[in-house]
């Protein structure tokens, strides 16, 4: 198996249970205990997130207009954000553990992404 092995499919499929997580987990673990940001931070990037699947050219896009490079793009910025946001926002105990635990898995699902032409390549 290849190190870059998310596909655009699997990808495709993890967007949307995700999507639901960033929205539902923060009120379920009691997230904004040290900043309210905490809390608002994921449901506003699960809300956004959502949007973006349904707007991305994959198969389970309902309006594809954006590249999926752009998807993976914003992902990227959305891990980077999380894994930053404890210390810019001043987050600790499960604020923090909840962004760096959730930006780590966006970077690394973003680093095992097969690039396109690979995809191709094996369909």
């Amino acid at each position: 198996m290849p190190l870059r092995f998310v596909t655009r499919t699997i990808h495709a499929y993890l967007d949307y249970p995700v999507a639901a997580a960033l929205m539902g987990l923060p009120f379920l673990l009691g997230l904004g205990e040290s900043n309210p940001l905490a809390l608002w931070l994921s449901v506003a990037t699960g809300i956004a997130a959502f949007v973006l699947t349904l707007l991305t050219d994959h198969h389970l896009g309902l309006i594809r207009v954006l590249p999926y490079k752009l998807h993976l793009a914003v992902d990227l910025i959305v891990g980077i954000t999380f894994l930053a946001a404890p210390f810019l926002f001043g987050f600790a105990g499960l604020d923090t553990a909840f962004y760096l635990l959730n930006g780590a898995a966006v970077v690394a699902v973003i680093s095992l992404s097969a690039p396109e032409e690979a995809e191709a390549a094996s369909a």
